[in-house]
């Protein structure tokens, strides 16, 4: 691509979205991304690892790497967050790194790389002061996070709108 535009990645986290996580792949990957995937380690068993790994053409990761094997993933240009449960949003603005996929998020937070974020997070939680508070310092640091309505508790979940968080990229490159 040449455009600072190649390497994007795909955090996941453990909402039951995440079980459609491809599609977003497919969607980034038809506007020129190259996807590179880490997931929480409860986002696992919620989509097939195998599958994404096959269209992505590398490993999802989701444990730590020895100190002293390199990464096998080259620098982001980008990072999607989605689905961005409420645990990773609030650990993620206090900075406890305690997992690769919020390690990856810390690291990156306030770097320039852009980051967008699609939580998938129940009216309650929406609400709670802790997870306002964790949006502010996120969108402080330049973190583009969805304005749409959370998931009202205990409805039935509206379809989960994956090309939002490309478009949020889209927003920060123009």
């Amino acid at each position: 691509m040449g455009n600072g535009r190649e390497n994007l990645y795909l955090v996941i986290c453990a909402a039951d979205a995440a079980r459609d996580v491809r599609l977003l792949v497919e969607i980034a990957q038809q506007r020129g991304w190259r996807v590179w995937a880490t997931a929480s380690p409860n986002a696992l068993a919620l989509f097939d690892r195998a599958e994404l790994e096959a269209l992505t053409g590398s490993p999802v990761r989701s444990g730590w790497r020895s100190p002293t094997e390199r990464s096998p993933f080259p620098p982001a240009d980008a990072i999607v967050v989605a689905p961005a449960t409420f645990n990773t949003i609030n650990k993620w603005a206090a900075g406890i790194a305690d997992t690769l996929a919020v390690s990856v998020l810390c690291d990156h937070s306030g770097s320039g790389v852009p980051i967008a974020v699609l939580p998938h997070v129940h009216d309650a939680h929406a609400r709670h002061p802790a997870y306002r508070e964790s949006v502010d310092r996120l969108r402080s640091l330049g973190v583009r996070i969805s304005r749409r309505p959370a998931h009202p508790f205990g409805a039935e979940n509206p379809p989960f709108l994956w090309a939002e968080a490309l478009d949020l990229l889209d927003a920060e490159h123009g």
